[in-house]
C-alpha cells in the first residue's frame, strides 16, 4: 500500500501501513482524506486500472504522472464517480471519502464534495456571474441575497475577482484561456468542495497563465485537498507535496515529490523522469 507514514527524504522504499495506522494523528502528518483500496476499473471488457491502492493527504496537492494512456486521468475519475456516465464502466474496490465508502454515497453529493476541472475550459454559456452560481442555485446552498456575496468570495478564491468584477453579467466566452480555466475553478469552488481535482488543467494554457493556476493552487490546498494529474512533470516537482506515478494502469510508486524526484525506489519512476520513456 503506498502510505505517507513514517517517510523521510532519504528514503527508497516508501513505508507499508495498514488503514487503521494512518488514521491515527502522528507527529503532524496529515490525515487521509481518501483511502483508496484494490481499485480495479474496466471500461467494458478491458481494464483500466489494475489493483490502485493509495492514501491521500488532507490539504496537500498530490500530484500524478505518468506517460498518456497509464490511467491517471482514470483514475480520477473513479474519485468522484464522473466514470457513472461512460456506458459499460465500472469499479471495484473501495474508495472512502473521511472513512464513508464513496460508492454508497447519493452521486451529487459526491460530486459536491468532490469537484472537478478538466483539461479543456468548460464554461457554460452563460455570464460569469451565472457560471459561479450555478452549482450554488441548483444545490440551494445560499439564500438569495447571499448569493452575490457566495460568487464574489469564489472569484476571490480563483484570483478572478480583480479581473471580472465590473464585468460580471459579460458572457464567460469573452474571457482569455486562462480566465476561463480560473473562472471554472471558481464555478468548482462556489460549493465548498472538500476534495478539487484537475485534470490537466494548465495543458492548454501558455505560460503566464499556467503560472497563475500554480500560484493560484498553493492557495488552493489551505481550502480542500487537492488532487492533480499533469504531464508536465515539471509541474509537478513545482507545485505538489507528494507524487504518485501511474504506468499502464497501476500505481507504480507514491511518496513525497523529493523523493520520488531524487530518490525514486522503482526503476520505471526513474527511466520515466529522466525521459528515458513516455
Amino acid at each position: 500500500m503506498a502510505t505517507l507514514q513514517g517517510m523521510s527524504a532519504m528514503e527508497k522504499t516508501p513505508t507499508k501501513m495498514e488503514p487503521d495506522e494512518v488514521s491515527k494523528p502522528s507527529n503532524g502528518r496529515p490525515q487521509p482524506k481518501l483511502l483508496v483500496s484494490a481499485l480495479n476499473f474496466f471500461y467494458g471488457k478491458r481494464q483500466a486500472l489494475l489493483d490502485v491502492t493509495i492514501q491521500i493527504p488532507e490539504n496537500r496537492i498530490t500530484g500524478l504522472i505518468g506517460p498518456s494512456g497509464c490511467g491517471k486521468s482514470t483514475f480520477l475519475r473513479t474519485l468522484n464517480r464522473m466514470y457513472e456516465i461512460v456506458p459499460h464502466a465500472r469499479a471495484e474496490g473501495r474508495i472512502e471519502l473521511d472513512g464513508q465508502n464513496l460508492m454508497e454515497l447519493d452521486a451529487m453529493e459526491v460530486r459536491r464534495r468532490v469537484g472537478m476541472v478538466f483539461q479543456k475550459s468548460n464554461p457554460f454559456p452563460k455570464s460569469i456571474f451565472d457560471n459561479v452560481a450555478f452549482g450554488l442555485r441548483v444545490n440551494r446552498i445560499v439564500r438569495r441575497g447571499e448569493l452575490h456575496e457566495a460568487v464574489e468570495r469564489s472569484l476571490r478564491r480563483a484570483a478572478l475577482w480583480d479581473e471580472v468584477k465590473d464585468s460580471l453579467h459579460d458572457s464567460a466566452y469573452k474571457l482569455s484561456g486562462g480566465q476561463q480555466q480560473r473562472l471554472c475553478i471558481a464555478r468548482a469552488l462556489a460549493v465548498d468542495p472538500e476534495v478539487l481535482l484537475l485534470d490537466e488543467p494548465c495543458s492548454a494554457l501558455d505560460p503566464i497563465a499556467t503560472a497563475k493556476i500554480e500560484e493560484l493552487l498553493f492557495g488552493l490546498k489551505k481550502l480542500c485537498t487537492v488532487v492533480l494529474v499533469t504531464h508536465n512533470m515539471q509541474q509537478a516537482a513545482r507545485v505538489a507535496d507528494v507524487t504518485g506515478f501511474f504506468l499502464l494502469g497501476r500505481l507504480i510508486e507514491f511518496n513525497t515529490t523529493e523523493v520520488i524526484f531524487k530518490t525514486p525506489a522503482s526503476r520505471q519512476t526513474e527511466d520515466y523522469i529522466t525521459g528515458r520513456f513516455g
